[in-house]
């Protein structure tokens, strides 16, 4: 392995002695760890993104009724938009609680656990919602355990893989990712149909999926001696990365954002797309976004698979993150200007290979780019918020774009803009190459 640069990987100065839970991690970890690491994620994005992409914008729509569809565009964008400002807040402070968790059981796994229940006990209590209000607060609350869940799970590539494996790793993020949105619309569409059934089933799953993690995946306690500051100032103080002292952070920060807004705005409003952008029925719509997300799955699983071994053995990490925004902007680009369902298909493969090389190099980069072995959690938290916050932001901005700027094709030429942008910022990034 050659050409990838340590910088201040996790925190170096802490040196030698360093306790288990902060050492630079050496050994590498077996295919068991990766099995049950990418059971953690399918169960995720299972929960995540099937009621994202389907049960709860039809959940919504049938809530505010026969009006017309960009009232329902509007109102799920809302829900989603508050929903989005909650993990601004839970995504950095429970990494950081996290990273000061002296449980005998670890950092992360408590966190984790906490994380599955909260989020499947939420899911549940939103298949019950029959109002607007309610069905935004059991989101919200849902996306709140996502966030603790997640922040936990992904602090533990740097906690647990060293350097050398640590794209392989992440492709197991990415490549569950895909594999939930298709398995996750199969099932609540043929075969726990309805909201209750639907949201339920999700629920079960992601905790039944977590568990082998829980069970296998080692996490060494923090010593207390070893613990950060542990006060409210402390915690508050820490949200702040300074861009001047830690520039490749910042840099790998704004590409995430812009990259991950791009392609929230190209897929946030899919199904819209397909119903009212290409004149389909609804029952068309819904067949053509399952063939639409199967063509997206198998490029994303591709993607990331191979870019993220490939990353780890030739020792480069900018140029997969680079190229990988430049498909998107491609497939976006194509979006808007021929939106028919064969053009929107060829798309979906441009997006699903970019995207699902972004995914595990992009979390491989980030994961070398930190300040502080004694932050990893709450810095991949604050990373983290460039990838869920614009997912969650993406209906209610495309809504305002798609009815006050000019469509779904102005839509996606901003999305395939943001994605260039993105592209460009990875370039002054130094300790990472």
């Amino acid at each position: 392995m050659t050409g990838i640069s340590t910088g201040s990987i996790g925190g170096g100065s802490i040196g030698d002695r360093a306790p288990a839970a902060l050492a630079e991690p050496q050994r590498r970890v077996g295919g068991r760890w990766i099995a049950a690491f990418a059971a953690a994620w399918l169960g995720v994005w299972m929960a995540q993104l099937a009621p994202f992409q389907q049960l709860l914008p039809l959940q919504v729509e049938r809530q505010v009724g026969a009006t017309p569809w960009q009232d329902s565009v509007l109102a799920f964008g809302v829900i989603s938009g508050i929903a989005g400002a909650c993990a601004i807040v839970a995504y950095p402070l429970t990494g950081a609680l996290s990273d000061r968790t002296t449980s005998r059981f670890g950092r992360r796994k408590p966190w984790i656990a906490a994380g599955a229940l909260l989020f499947a006990v939420s899911l549940v209590a939103l298949g019950l919602q029959s109002g607007l209000v309610g069905i935004g607060v059991c989101w919200s609350l849902a996306i709140i355990g996502f966030c603790v869940m997640t922040a936990a799970l992904t602090a533990t590539i740097s906690d647990q893989v060293p350097i050398g494996q640590r794209g392989t790793a992440a492709a197991f993020i990415s490549a569950p990712q895909a594999v939930g949105i298709i398995l996750g619309i199969v099932l609540v569409t043929f075969v726990f149909v309805g909201d209750v059934a639907g949201y339920a089933a999700l629920a079960v799953l992601l905790l039944v999926l977590v568990v082998p993690f829980l069970l296998l995946a080692p996490d060494a306690p923090l010593p207390r001696a070893q613990r950060p500051r542990f006060t409210a100032t402390a915690i508050l103080e820490g949200m702040w990365v300074s861009p001047r002292r830690h520039p490749d952070f910042a840099w790998t920060l704004a590409g995430r954002i812009l990259v991950n807004v791009g392609n929230a705005l190209g897929t946030g409003l899919l199904l819209y797309f397909l119903e009212f952008g290409l004149h389909l029925s609804a029952s068309a719509a819904n067949d053509a976004l399952l063939e639409l997300v199967l063509v997206y799955m198998v490029f994303i699983v591709i993607a990331s698979l191979v870019g993220g071994r490939l990353s780890d053995r030739i020792g480069r990490r900018k140029p997969f993150v680079i190229v990988a925004a430049i498909l998107q902007a491609i497939a976006a680009t194509l979006l808007g200007l021929v939106p028919v369902f064969e053009v929107a298909l060829v798309g979906g493969a441009l997006l699903g290979l970019g995207y699902g090389s972004f995914l595990a190099v992009d979390q491989a980069l980030a994961t070398q780019v930190l300040p502080d072995a004694a932050d990893r959690g709450k810095d991949l938290g604050i990373m983290n918020i460039a990838t869920a916050v614009p997912q969650a932001l993406a209906p209610l901005l495309g809504a305002l774009v798609v009815v006050g700027l000019g469509g779904f094709m102005t839509l996606f030429l901003l999305s395939g803009l943001a994605t260039i942008l993105g592209a460009l910022v990875i370039l002054p990034i130094r300790s990472v190459r």
